[in-house]
């Protein structure tokens, strides 16, 4: 007599980012943090923008000049506040959509049904990524239109062709998916949501802070965080001297070898781990 064996299909990775993208949104905490993040972020951007609009004939001739000569409706567009939020939502996120299901139990069954651990982790990440692509970019044109729009009724808004425009919208939108990568990096290591989104906050927004750049050591190591390359990238006005400037090329690439490099770290430590 024949035994005929079945074998299962080996998931195709365009499926597994299906069932990422499926995971990610069948919870529900996932839109309200977007759309919760999302309204904080343009909420700081419309906020100073808004203080300038309502102050400005407060300000003498010489200071109202100064603002539209040396372009700062662009400062308004992504304050640094605003990137700070962005960063915490974006990196909060990445770690979540991975620990989740370590926390769950749901990465025993995810396994058994997907062996390659590999793709999987990679889909998830492709997923994250994207979702946050998709948020950067909302939140940072938003932010441009309306502030610009304010500034605008005071004749200082510029348009998005103006150039350096476009470079900090671009900027503050990437800045998102590199955080959320780092976040889940950091949740592919320690596996606990609490001290993931710590861990993230230390490693994303503290540690930069304390980097300074009046030492070589201090301000190359300043300059290769996600932080200091978005401040490098939407740096508006007279330029500041610099002990040890950098190029803006140097702080996009900053931003890739961040993004290639979390998404490394989490792809080895979740194939090279128990679950």
């Amino acid at each position: 007599m024949t035994t005929l064996t079945l074998t299962e299909p080996r998931a195709r990775f365009l499926d597994l980012i299906a069932s990422e993208w499926l995971k990610l949104w069948s919870l529900r905490s996932t839109a309200w943090s977007l759309l919760l993040g999302a309204l904080a972020v343009v909420a700081f951007n419309v906020g100073t923008a808004w203080d300038h609009h309502r102050y400005w004939f407060q300000y003498d001739a010489e200071g109202r000049a100064g603002f539209v000569r040396n372009e700062m409706a662009l400062a308004d567009a992504f304050t640094g506040n605003a990137s700070m939020v962005l960063i915490l939502c974006a990196a909060a996120m990445g770690a979540v959509s991975v620990v989740g299901e370590y926390s769950s139990g749901l990465v025993r069954t995810t396994f058994a049904a997907v062996p390659a651990r590999g793709s999987l982790v990679a889909a998830k990440l492709l997923v994250v990524a994207g979702v946050q692509s998709g948020f950067g970019a909302v939140v940072a044109g938003v932010s441009f239109w309306s502030t610009q729009a304010l500034l605008a009724e005071r004749g200082a808004g510029l348009p998005i062709t103006h150039p350096g425009a476009l470079r900090i919208v671009v900027a503050s939108a990437l800045l998102a998916p590199v955080c959320a990568l780092a976040g889940a990096a950091l949740g592919a290591l320690l596996r606990h949501s609490a001290v993931s989104v710590v861990g993230s906050v230390v490693l994303l927004l503290l540690l930069p802070s304390v980097l300074g750049d009046r030492r070589h050591l201090t301000a190359v190591l300043a300059h290769a965080t996600p932080l200091h390359a978005w401040q490098r990238l939407v740096g508006v006005g007279p330029a500041a001297v610099e002990p040890y400037p950098w190029t803006a090329g140097g702080a996009w690439l900053v931003y890739a070898l961040w993004a290639l490099g979390a998404g490394a770290v989490a792809v080895v430590a979740v194939r090279h781990r128990d679950q």
